[in-house]
């Protein structure tokens, strides 16, 4: 982390761009030719107003704007600083997460947090046209990047299709691929959600981040070519960390 240094005026009074919007565009340019590194600490709105000669009002809005696009974060009583760069991803129902990540030059891992044969509400076994006795293997893991907490995943499969899934290999293949392989269950048609939510108390201690912390969660509905359901998966990633792009 470094002090980023107060530079001198470049903005053009005369110009028919309004003042704010040179700013907003002079660091938005900073961040994305790396010049501004991430947690690099911004001067104060203070010094900012002073060095570009504008009310520290239409600073704050310009710097409250890209911490709201998650280009810039906040630390009370201490200042703004750079955020990391988001990680780019496209929808996990063609590949998934971790083979994404590994293709990027990323460095995962997978932790298992907890897999057992259960019930599940009433609700999600209707999806799966079964009764509300039928036991699902439920598989709980954490997905990590370069050794720091990036996503939890929940998989719901029913028992009777995947009998001995919790002797498998969850840590060094991915589930879909162990589903694909071993159990014959290809992805065919996968209903997609993609939601804001609010992190739990034990997301939050999980993933390292603050009870209602801003997350992603990503839910999918799988069924196979015969059309009928096999896996429910519900994906709570970190919002700070990740955003994912739909290509149609």
């Amino acid at each position: 982390m470094k002090l980023i240094l107060p530079e001198q005026p470049v903005l053009v009074k005369t110009s028919s761009k309004p003042l704010y919007q040179q700013l907003d565009e002079l660091i938005r340019n900073k961040l994305h030719s790396g010049e501004w590194s991430a947690h690099d600490l911004l001067p104060s709105e203070n010094e900012l107003a002073r060095n570009y000669r504008l009310s520290r009002m239409t600073v704050r809005s310009v710097i409250v704007r890209l911490a709201q696009e998650g280009l810039l974060y906040r630390v009370p009583g201490k200042g703004t600083y750079v955020a990391e760069k988001k990680i780019t991803t496209s929808s996990l129902s063609y590949i998934g997460i971790r083979e994404q990540l590994e293709k990027q030059g990323f460095q995962t891992s997978t932790e298992i947090l907890d897999i057992q044969n259960d019930y599940v509400s009433p609700k999600l076994a209707s999806k799966f046209h079964v009764g509300a006795g039928t036991r699902f293997c439920r598989v709980e893991r954490l997905r990590l990047l370069n050794g720091l907490p990036l996503s939890l995943h929940y998989s719901f499969v029913p028992a009777s299709v995947c009998p001995g899934l919790d002797q498998k290999d969850l840590v060094g293949q991915q589930l879909c691929d162990i589903l694909c392989t071993d159990y014959n269950l290809s992805r065919h048609h996968v209903i997609e959600t993609l939601e804001s939510t609010a992190a739990s108390a034990y997301e939050a201690e999980i993933l390292g981040v603050r009870k209602r912390f801003h997350l992603l969660l990503l839910k999918n509905f799988i069924s196979s070519e015969y059309g009928i359901p096999f896996e429910y998966a519900k994906i709570v990633f970190r919002g700070d960390k990740i955003k994912l792009k739909f290509e149609y």
